[in-house]
């Protein structure tokens, strides 16, 4: 992945550039994906997108679309803004997601597998066009590049007393009290929270400094792990719905037809 701030000049070499920076940007998700790159015999996929509007997805999740993509390891070919250490911001949010949503007791596969499925918890395409062991697929093909992705942010939760690591075969136990389910969704992004205050309500506390803080009401682990699961399914569907219909009228009607013909093939090919 080469991450850069020339969008404009990408527009440009894609060709009907207002065309396509309109369609983005008001009907879909503020990115545009070229699926049709042909190099050493090879089919290749690219995305443009605006670097403000990377950022602000990877730090607030508004749209939970670029932001679930750098949760899984990816190679930053160039890194002009730094992404790597925004990117920070990001990876602890979706452990504290992760964890949220994941039993007292789990394996360090469950874990990766939790994070990675984020992003797909409920997308349209998941229903008839992509392959139904994707996640595991993932996880289990890029195992050791997750550890080395994730054990900063494990060894931080293990300080906080949020998660041990244990030498029995379910290796990983988490703290399942409300004060560390607390912690965990005070480690989410503002707006996920903003989204959970609106289903469960809010609390107002007043810090020593005078600043009044709202926090999420949460009655038990359960509760706030059903309703973060609520609001990330209708952020995931609505992105997703708005970047399939971008993509078929950005790329063309037979071009999107082929595309998703060759996704759902796949689909149908993991089903049997």
């Amino acid at each position: 992945m080469a991450l850069s701030d020339h969008y404009a000049s990408w527009m440009v070499h894609l060709g009907g550039a207002r065309l396509i920076t309109q369609v983005a940007d008001k009907v879909g998700v503020g990115v545009h994906f070229n699926p049709f790159v042909s190099w050493n015999d090879r089919k290749l996929k690219y995305g443009v997108v605006r670097m403000n509007d990377l950022v602000q997805d990877i730090l607030d999740w508004n749209r939970f679309y670029l932001s679930g993509r750098l949760q899984k390891p990816v190679h930053l070919l160039v890194d002009n803004l730094d992404i790597q250490d925004v990117n920070s911001v990001n990876k602890r949010a979706a452990v504290s997601a992760a964890l949220l949503l994941l039993p007292s007791k789990f394996t360090e596969e469950d874990l990766y597998a939790k994070i990675c499925s984020l992003s797909y918890m409920g997308d349209l395409r998941m229903l008839f066009a992509e392959d139904t062991n994707k996640v595991n697929k993932i996880v289990k093909g890029q195992f050791d590049l997750f550890q080395s992705m994730y054990k900063p942010f494990l060894e931080e939760c293990e300080t906080k007393n949020l998660l041990r690591f244990s030498s029995a075969e379910t290796n990983l136990v988490q703290d399942s009290s409300l004060s560390s389910s607390r912690s965990l969704v005070s480690s989410l992004p503002a707006s996920v929270r903003s989204q959970m205050r609106k289903l469960l309500g809010e609390k107002k506390t007043l810090s020593e400094t005078g600043r009044v803080s709202r926090e999420v009401c949460i009655g038990s682990r359960e509760e706030a792990a059903k309703c973060m699961e609520k609001v990330m399914k209708r952020r995931v569907m609505v992105s997703s719905a708005r970047q399939a219909v971008s993509g078929f009228l950005a790329a063309g009607a037979i071009n999107a037809t082929v595309y998703l013909s060759q996704k759902m093939r796949k689909a149908w090919n993991s089903r049997s």
